[in-house]
């Protein structure tokens, strides 16, 4: 349902409204409620609730309960620590207490009155959240990267388009970081681009961290959710942003490491950059030369991506020095306030964000083909039309990993 004409929240106003002037009682209202030059009237505001609130999950939170245009309303985290300090950082906001707090998502993604929800949960809930997100008609802000298998992401594309949603990736580097990079790009500068190299990792690794008694202050059935059942133990589930071991990133379980957590942003430059971000890869070269593995993505267009390809930067881009190339003007964000700004815009006009779902999910793709091909040390022919690897059964299982009921796709 569209944002603009949601019954249960504007026509309840109306109807208050006139109830209230047709008792014709005096009462004082607050300038606030009515709406002001600092402060959109209540039917103006975008109603949110986040999802997951730890290190990203807080600071999505600060970025969208400090706009006018917001009233932020509820937040949702299995561990008590982080839920109550996520719903008193809000009532301060506020002033009051009326800020909800719940430990199973699926009761805030019931609640009607809330249009949109920020995501921030380790990687292996993603597609789970946004999908029952579209479901309930929120649209959905959520944090990179965006799926955790392949499969995942025509799932949360195909729930997007289906129930109308505005689903925006989390990725503020893209745009942000790689900027000049960008403009330079787009604007000619390169001639015609060959290839462009991402120096990121590194993969995802076993977790094998003894088990510990569960605190009382987590719960630790509903962190692990679809991942494997796996004991408990404080550097399994740490939100920390490190990708080398003691944190959710590092492990193969919850996440595909530093080759999707960094890989969203380098990736998303890269493919920015060179202007192949709607695309996908339609193969994924291993090399090993001399002891250095690195893989090339090809695109149908002929561009080169590689991933650490020997003594090149990280960025590096190969052009045709000397050549004229005909400029473009470079997508940018819309509204105000960067990437959450972006999103609040596509809230509203029901414009595609700036990462759109399909963007994002066309970059951490690049990621999980270059994992799959150093996994089994080969090269793989991917095809985009049918998501599938062609000719090749061993890779096509590692598409997707299985899931504990009842958290399935």
């Amino acid at each position: 349902m569209d944002h603009k004409t949601n019954p249960s929240r504007r026509q309840f106003l109306q109807t208050a409204g006139a109830a209230g002037a047709a008792l014709a009682v005096p009462y004082f209202v607050p300038a606030s409620s009515l709406g002001n030059d600092e402060r959109a009237a209540p039917s103006e505001r975008i109603v949110m609730g986040g999802i997951g609130i730890g290190n990203m999950g807080s600071g999505d939170q600060n970025a969208f309960k400090g706009r006018n245009d917001v009233q932020y309303v509820a937040v949702c985290d299995v561990r008590t620590d982080k839920r109550d300090a996520a719903k008193g950082n809000i009532d301060k906001q506020y002033n009051n207490t009326d800020c909800k707090a719940y430990v199973d998502f699926r009761e805030l993604l019931a609640r009607p009155d809330i249009d949109a929800v920020h995501i921030a949960t380790p990687d292996h809930w993603h597609a789970l959240m946004v999908i029952e997100a579209c479901r309930n008609g929120k649209d959905v802000y959520c944090q990179k990267p965006e799926t955790r298998t392949l499969r995942e992401g025509p799932l949360m594309i195909e729930a997007a388009r289906r129930y109308g949603r505005m689903v925006s990736g989390g990725s503020q580097r893209v745009l942000e970081d790689y900027r000049d990079m960008v403009a330079k790009s787009w604007g000619g500068e390169f001639g015609t681009i060959k290839s462009i190299n991402v120096n990121v990792g590194p993969l995802s690794q076993i977790c094998n961290l003894p088990a510990e008694s569960v605190p009382s202050n987590i719960d630790w059935e509903l962190w692990l959710g679809p991942a494997p059942w796996a004991p408990y133990n404080p550097g399994r589930c740490d939100g920390n942003f490190g990708t080398g071991g003691g944190s959710w990133r590092s492990y193969v379980d919850y996440s595909g490491g530093g080759m999707t957590d960094w890989g969203a942003h380098h990736f998303g430059g890269a493919t920015f950059a060179v202007d192949v971000r709607e695309l996908q890869p339609a193969e994924v070269a291993y090399n090993d030369e001399k002891g250095k593995n690195y893989v090339t993505l090809r695109y149908p267009n002929g561009l080169l991506l590689h991933h650490n390809y020997p003594d090149r930067a990280n960025l590096q881009i190969e052009g045709t020095p000397g050549e004229k190339r005909e400029p473009k003007p470079v997508p940018v964000y819309k509204g105000e306030g960067g990437i959450y700004g972006d999103f609040i815009h596509s809230v509203k006009t029901r414009e595609k964000p700036f990462r759109d779902i399909e963007l994002a999910v066309n970059t951490v793709v690049v990621s999980h083909l270059a994992t799959i091909a150093y996994q089994l040390q080969r090269t793989l022919k991917w095809d985009a039309a049918k998501q599938e690897f062609t000719g090749d059964e061993e890779a096509n299982r590692l598409c997707d990993r299985a899931r504990r009921e009842p958290w399935v796709l």
